[in-house]
């Protein structure tokens, strides 16, 4: 690799100048660093608001109707859960039109040499030999698998929460949509023990999302962080990357 390669994916603007070594390459075009955010902001809002509404942490005194709390936090919810639905329906589409680091196949573990480099990124991130592992621009395998379980687990808590949400108006649309779900699942019971476990996942890949970016950007310095902010990462010139 040499620092006269052409970027691999069309830049909407100027790249920014990068440090003598270093070229910047860009990732991400707007619809994904906004669905970024704007996801990140709603699984947020909806966990702690399922965690209220499956188990009131605290009350305000005096009669329900005074201050409708339990209202709010389910208008919050289901807001959040309509406004995450719309971003996901974006991103569908996103994986046949966006550039090479954002279609399906890069999200998607399908490859054999995906599966055949996952053991050396494992061992890259426990610190034994990081130097043997080969280079993405992208996703590497295991951050395609955790995607991929990330997108398995919220369609799994969109699927099950309209089918409870179907509850407070039987024989209207989400009642007739999602009645499906809980005879599948064994009764109403097991769908909001399923949403609630599944939750766990967000709260389990989040901190370790959010460590592993940092970690990254101060191990490496090439911008990984701001990546998902203005689109551009900056990369070494003189390494060769697997996904280019």
């Amino acid at each position: 690799m040499t620092a006269t390669a052409q970027p691999v994916a069309a830049t909407p603007k100027d790249p920014p100048p990068a440090k003598p070594g270093y070229r910047s390459v860009y990732l991400w075009h707007w619809p994904i660093r906004a669905m970024h955010w704007v996801a990140g902001g709603c699984i947020a809002l909806l966990v702690v608001t399922g965690f209220y509404i499956g188990g009131p942490y605290f009350m305000t005194p005096g009669e329900a109707s005074e201050h409708f709390l339990m209202g709010w936090m389910r208008f919050l919810h289901f807001s959040a859960a309509a406004i995450l639905v719309a971003t996901a329906v974006i991103r569908v589409y996103w994986l046949f039109v966006g550039n090479r680091f954002e279609r399906w196949q890069a999200l998607f573990p399908f490859r054999p040499r995906d599966w055949g480099h996952m053991v050396q990124v494992l061992r890259k991130y426990l610190f034994i030999h990081p130097e043997r592992a080969p280079h993405w621009l992208g996703h590497n395998p295991l951050q395609q698998v955790s995607y991929t379980v990330l997108y398995v687990v919220a369609g799994t808590q969109v699927v099950t929460g309209f089918a409870m949400y179907g509850l407070s108006n039987p024989g209207g649309f989400f009642a007739s949509t999602f009645g499906w779900v809980a005879p599948l699942l064994g009764g109403h019971q097991v769908v909001r023990f399923v949403h609630h476990i599944m939750t766990w996942y967000f709260l389990i890949f989040l901190p370790i999302h959010i460590y592993l970016s940092l970690r990254a950007d101060l191990l490496h310095r090439e911008a990984r962080v701001s990546s998902i902010v203005d689109g551009f990462r900056f990369v070494r010139a003189d390494v060769d990357f697997i996904d280019e």
